[in-house]
C-alpha cells in the first residue's frame, strides 16, 4: 500500500516510517518538503503522491508555548489538518489523524472513552480538537487516534528530560496530581500499522496499558536508569509555573481499539524498560 506520513522527521513520524516501510511503500514528508498551512501546496503535493493512506503526525506540539502563540498552534493543528483533509478527499485517501488526551478536562473519575465530551483546558488541546472536527467533516474514511504522553528515540520527551536532570541534580521535583498513560512511540506505530487497509473507521484511544502520575513515571525512570543517588520529590501543578493548564486525569480507555483490531499495547513499564535499554546502546 502507498502510505504518506506527515511530520516524518518528528519523534512519532520517524518511527512510523521505519515500522511501515517493511510492508508498504512509504513516503515521509515534513516542513522542509511543504507547509501544510498552505492549502494549495498541500493539495498539490499530496495529489502528486496519491497515497491510499495518509497518517497525519505533523503538529505544533509545544503545549506551553501554544498559550502565547495560539495563532500558530491553530494554523498548524487546525488549518493545516483542514488542508490535509481536503487533499485526502481529493485523492480519495484514507486519513489517520493523531490527536491527544489533552482534548479532555481531566474531571472524569474513570478512563475516558471515545464518546466522552471533549473540553480542552489549553490552547494546544483546543487546536487539536479543531483538527479532529475538520477530519470528521471532510473525510468519510478516517481514523482519529487519540494517544498520550509519548516518548521515543527521535525527539524531546519526558524520559530523556528526567535522565538529564538526574545527571545534574540530587533532587528532582515532579508533579503528582496529573495522571495519564505513558506511550512508547514504537508500540504506537505497531498499533497504527494494524489500521492500514482496515475499513473500521472512527475514533479510537490508543496508548500503552496502565497509568501513573508524572511523579510515578519519573520515579520508574530514575530506578531503571540506575541513578540511586537521585531523589524524585512530589510537587503540585500550581507550583510548577507552567503556562498551560493540564488535565488532572487523562487516562484513556483503549478497549474499543482492542476489540475492533484484536490488538493491545503492553504495559507502559515494560515499554519503558525497552526504551531505557535502547538509550543505553546509543
Amino acid at each position: 500500500m502507498k502510505i504518506l506520513v506527515t511530520g516524518a522527521r518528528g519523534m512519532l513520524g520517524t518511527d512510523l516510517c521505519d515500522v511501515l516501510s517493511g510492508e508498504h511503500d512509504v513516503t515521509g514528508v515534513d516542513l522542509e518538503d511543504f507547509d501544510i498551512s498552505s492549502a494549495s501546496r498541500t493539495r498539490e503535493e499530496i495529489g502528486k503522491i496519491a497515497p491510499k493512506l495518509v497518517i497525519h503526525c505533523a503538529a505544533y506540539t509545544d503545549v506551553d508555548r501554544s498559550e502565547s502563540e495560539p495563532e500558530e498552534a491553530f494554523r498548524i493543528n487546525a488549518e493545516g489538518t483542514h488542508n490535509v483533509a481536503l487533499a485526502c478527499r481529493d485523492v480519495e485517501s484514507t486519513l489517520v489523524y493523531l490527536s491527544t488526551d489533552y482534548i479532555f478536562d481531566g474531571k472524569a473519575e474513570r478512563p475516558y472513552v471515545e464518546t466522552d465530551t471533549p473540553r480542552p483546558l489549553n490552547v494546544y488541546g483546543a487546536s487539536k480538537l479543531e483538527g479532529e472536527r475538520f477530519v470528521q467533516e471532510l473525510v468519510s474514511n478516517h481514523f482519529i487516534v487519540r494517544t498520550s504522553w509519548l516518548f521515543g528515540l527521535h525527539g524531546r520527551n519526558f524520559v530523556d528530560t528526567i535522565i538529564r536532570l538526574g545527571q545534574d541534580k540530587r533532587v528532582i521535583e515532579v508533579v503528582d496530581d496529573q495522571v495519564g498513560c505513558p506511550t512508547f512511540t514504537r508500540d504506537l506505530c505497531l498499533a497504527l500499522s494494524s489500521i492500514a487497509g482496515s475499513s473500521e473507521y472512527g475514533t479510537y484511544h490508543v496508548c500503552n496499558a496502565g497509568h501513573c502520575s508524572w511523579f510515578e513515571f519519573a520515579q520508574k525512570i530514575i530506578e531503571l536508569w540506575g541513578s540511586s543517588e537521585v531523589t524524585v520529590a512530589p510537587t503540585k501543578s500550581v507550583r510548577s509555573g507552567r503556562a498551560a493548564r493540564r488535565p488532572a486525569y487523562s487516562v484513556l480507555d483503549t478497549s474499543l481499539f482492542q476489540r475492533k483490531f484484536d490488538f493491545s499495547l503492553r504495559d507502559w513499564k515494560e515499554a519503558l524498560i525497552e526504551y531505557i535499554e535502547l538509550k543505553r546502546r546509543q
